[in-house]
């Protein structure tokens, strides 16, 4: 799902259903992170943009400490319960882009499906200032594509698309070009030792799951209550009619940069 800008105070209206609905990240993605950069107890790590928590445990298991960066005041403190048995977590509640005294000397800063909302200059010259030499910025997203397994299903939601959200453009499927090009930008700001990964998995929904996910996507969350009651209405319809189900075909990318020594 694309992101609109300017959209990204309306994940905040669902915090608990994000957090619920939203996939985590696969194994396979923090093994390629933690080998490019392990970390342990002593050492520091940044979230930018922490929502429900998803990417959260993985890095707080190492026994690092973690400070999260969190636009929304709901997800704050929806993060601040989940992790409260980690001494070493503390959120900041305010656009990384506008917040002060986050302080430098950062083994790692990362984002999870959250750094598109920053203006990429501003963002990159930001974490590249606050990484101690050597740190890494690890930049990772989940990117769902259509049920490729029942092409009448997907027809008919883009019908509906069509009727509902006119102007939303078809998503196509991510892939090694679109991540081999994100992970450019970062030599732009003086990163070197560049790489990145792609994994592929699958979701399937029944048709209430489904209009539960998309019920935390930014622009469906924008849309008129009464328009988007009537859309998902249509789309679940749409989804028992065609068997009940429907799978997501994810891509997930990670791309990975060091400041320099």
């Amino acid at each position: 799902m694309p992101a609109i800008k300017g959209l990204e105070w309306t994940f905040d209206q669902e915090a608990q259903q994000y957090a619920k609905m939203r996939p985590g990240y696969l194994p396979e993605l923090y093994n390629d992170l933690l080998a490019y950069l392990p970390l342990e107890p002593g050492k520091k790590a940044l979230e930018i943009g922490i929502g429900g928590g998803q990417a959260s445990l993985p890095i707080l298991q190492t026994g690092c400490a973690l400070t999260a960066v969190e636009h929304g005041a709901n997800f704050s403190d929806l993060c601040r319960e989940k992790f409260r048995e980690f001494p070493d977590f503390s959120v900041r509640t305010g656009k990384f882009e506008e917040l002060d005294g986050l302080g430098t000397g950062y083994d790692l800063i990362y984002s999870a499906s959250a750094f598109h909302w920053i203006p990429e200059e501003i963002g990159y010259r930001k974490v590249y200032a606050m990484l101690k030499p050597g740190g890494a910025f690890a930049r990772f997203a989940n990117h769902p594509y259509e049920d490729k397994g029942r092409p009448e299903l997907s027809e008919a939601i883009q019908e509906l698309y069509a009727v509902y959200m006119p102007g939303s453009q078809k998503s196509r499927e991510y892939g090694e070009e679109d991540a081999k090009q994100r992970a450019k930008i970062a030599g732009k700001y003086g990163f070197t030792d560049i790489s990145w990964h792609l994994y592929r998995r699958t979701r399937t929904f029944s048709a209430k799951g489904y209009t539960a996910l998309l019920g935390t996507y930014s622009d469906h969350i924008a849309l008129d209550p009464e328009v988007r009651r009537k859309f998902f209405e249509e789309i679940a319809a749409a989804i028992d009619r065609f068997g009940g189900q429907i799978t997501l075909y994810d891509t997930l990318d990670l791309e990975l940069a060091r400041k320099p020594f």
